[in-house]
């Protein structure tokens, strides 16, 4: 037994006691405090559900404000003068980073630091996050990365060398002052104020991850401020940083049984009809949060951030008995249910390790079961998601179709890691009014190349009928060659070394086929060869029909990005190894599992180290990217602009205010 586990009990035990809510416990000393205004102030104000599918005023007022900097920045990323910079010519600028753990915060800290010595973070809107990247958020807007990159590495380095279940220091943090309170005020306000709560894993990991990452060196120093998203407001209300966007989803599955149904009763499992509706009907709905609004497109309905986790009901907030309402859920929660992948269904769960066993002896066999079950695969967590209160309890008729009936009858709603949807937020950054006019895109997934979450989006384009969106982005997935030269593959096998390498120099020739038939444009792409930096634009054009899809090509030339129908530009960065580092690769790094938790010092400056570099592959061609979509917006606005003045004039010709061109200075008056 290693000596720190003889002090477990001590420590268990203690923090039991905390809990207990008993009178001059810690717990009790939250729970106190949780009904302080001057700690608390949000609770004394009543909110309500604010069902619209415009943005909210508060963020409508930051955009107007970003403006101004951005139209700064600009110019100077692009080397303009600054007055001959006309705000409406400004893009407006999104970068995403993707999910993917601890990989996906180092490595995406890495690429928007990269981003911002070259001018480009500056000009930069919207950030949006899943997973690892919400994780990212939450720390460059707080008091340990104070909105900066670098000093938001140092803080890593200082911190996630430890395991986050290591007992020792988890324990410690959570049963001495100052962090105990710091970490665990959250916890006790859900537990004491929403006692139909559902407390799991997610919560107790999410207090892990709080104690690594939201705690200081040392320590101490915790800022109470850091805990709450709405406070983030403080650090945007100028314009002066990107407005960040938290991802999570609900799993939608339509499963429900009516209570007479007898072979519920006798079989106690759902009915083939039940089970035929969750095949067709499962999907994720996306939730999104900002320091403004914490909203659901599909419900077109959102609630203000600072009122999170308290509960609705009919549209209005419900009070405590205590007559205040409860703060507004902490960011310890939120963490883990940010992060949650380990909530995936089964079927996510074999698709990240499908690539770690497909070498086993009877790997074949095992996947085509399994690949042959997939659809009751993804109906099923293993483990159950994080709850939070229902803000559309009791909403009947109060919101569009799209929203599922039962969900009014929910008190609670289950949320989970966005990666299980898509493992890029774009959803969010393609709502109306949001108006992105560049996507930047820091792809740190497991499997980048088999794993094409950019064309995930198309369905969501063509459902709501985005203009704009490149359908049919992405690339040759490596895993998925022609069918033939797959079964030539798995042939090869089972053969001799003789015959094996005969047979893999025909399937590997089908594949290079199949890349030049996706690259002219044969198989329905034009993406041949996935490389450190690829632009994608979509196209405005107006279509009578699904089938008059036009697959968007990557960019070869800037005029392709002028074009008057060109729409949203994509600017995407896998992150893949790099003959210029040395010492670590993505795909086999130890360090870079999505289930890796330790990240040593050596480690960070590694994965830094190889997102600077894969930016520097592509710094020159995304400014190229970011001045063509400059010069077509002034283009557009000139050209408007010309029409409109030529047209008040010909309206003054006719009513005699001026002459004709040419006739002079002559004009009668009237």
């Amino acid at each position: 037994m290693p000596e720190w586990a003889k002090v477990l009990p001590d420590h268990i035990n203690k923090l039991q006691r905390e809990l207990s809510i008993a009178p001059g416990s810690l717990a009790d000393d939250i729970w106190q405090e949780a009904h302080d205004p001057d700690i608390n102030p949000e609770i004394q104000h009543s909110a309500s559900v604010r069902v619209s599918s415009d943005l909210c005023d508060e963020e409508k007022e930051f955009l107007r404000k970003r403006k101004q900097v951005t139209t700064t920045a600009l110019a100077n990323y692009l080397g303009i003068p600054q007055e001959e910079v006309h705000p409406d010519d400004v893009p407006t600028i999104a970068m995403v980073g993707s999910g993917g753990g601890l990989r996906a915060l180092v490595a995406g800290t890495g690429s928007m630091l990269a981003a911002g010595e070259a001018g480009l973070f500056d000009c930069v809107t919207y950030t949006a996050g899943v997973s690892g990247s919400c994780w990212l958020q939450s720390l460059y807007h707080s008091s340990l990365g104070g909105r900066s990159l670098d000093k938001l590495v140092d803080h890593l380095k200082s911190r996630i060398g430890i395991h986050i279940a290591y007992p020792p220091a988890a324990l410690t943090s959570l049963n001495q002052a100052p962090t105990n309170k710091f970490l665990l005020s959250g916890f006790v306000e859900k537990l004491k104020g929403d006692p139909d709560a559902r407390f799991g894993l997610v919560d107790i990991y999410g207090l892990l991850l709080a104690a690594r990452l939201l705690v200081p060196k040392g320590e101490v120093g915790v800022v109470d401020g850091d805990l709450k998203i709405s406070n983030q407001r403080e650090y945007i209300k100028h314009g002066e940083n990107p407005l960040p966007i938290y991802t999570a989803v609900r799993h939608e599955i339509p499963i429900i049984e009516e209570s007479n149904d007898p072979e519920k009763e006798t079989s106690k499992v759902p009915s083939e009809t039940s089970k035929e509706k969750a095949k067709r009907e499962s999907y994720f709905q996306w939730m999104e949060i900002t320091p403004y609004e914490f909203f659901c497109e599909e419900f077109n309905a959102g609630i203000p951030t600072w009122s999170l986790g308290r509960k609705f009901k009919g549209g209005n907030d419900v009070r405590l008995d205590t007559g205040t309402y409860l703060p507004e859920i902490r960011l310890p929660l939120l963490l883990g249910i940010f992060g949650s992948a380990f909530c995936a269904t089964l079927s996510h769960y074999y698709r990240e390790i499908k690539p770690l066993v497909k070498g086993l002896v009877g790997f074949r066999g095992v996947d085509k079961m399994i690949e042959g079950r997939n659809e009751d695969l993804s109906k099923v967590h293993p483990i159950d998601p994080a709850t939070i209160p229902n803000f559309v309890y009791g909403m009947e008729g109060q919101l569009p179709e799209t929203t599922p009936e039962h969900i009014f009858k929910n008190k609670h709603i289950q949320l989970m890691d966005a990666g299980m949807s898509n493992n890029l937020p774009i959803y969010p950054l393609l709502r109306p009014g949001r108006d992105v006019d560049i996507l930047i895109t820091f792809d740190s997934s497991a499997d980048i190349k088999t794993d094409n979450w950019l064309s995930v989006a198309d369905g969501y384009a063509r459902q709501r009928g985005i203009k704009g969106w490149p359908l049919g982005v992405g690339w040759p997935k490596e895993s998925v060659p022609p069918v033939t030269a797959a079964k030539e593959l798995d042939d090869a096998e089972n053969s001799t070394t003789a015959e094996t390498n005969s047979k893999l120099n025909v399937a590997k020739s089908g594949q290079d086929k199949f890349a030049n038939e996706v690259s002219t444009g044969k198989k329905g792409s034009t993406v041949s060869e996935l490389g450190y930096c690829t632009v994608w634009v979509g196209t405005t054009q107006e279509r009578s029909s699904l089938t008059d899809d036009v697959l968007s090509k990557a960019v070869k030339e800037d005029w392709e990005l002028m074009e008057p129908d060109a729409g949203i530009a994509i600017v995407y960065f896998p992150f893949m190894a790099n003959p210029k580092v040395e010492g670590v690769n993505p795909r086999t790094s130890d360090c870079m599992s999505t289930w890796n938790f330790i990240y040593t010092p050596e480690d960070i400056d590694k994965v830094v180290a190889l997102a600077r570099a894969n930016f520097e592959e592509g710094k020159e061609q995304t400014r190229r990217c970011v001045r063509a979509v400059y010069e077509r917006k002034k283009k557009k606005r000139v050209d408007i602009e010309s029409t409109e003045k030529e047209a008040r004039y010909r309206r003054k010709v006719r009513l005699g205010i001026v002459g004709k061109k040419g006739e002079g200075d002559h004009f009668h008056l009237t």
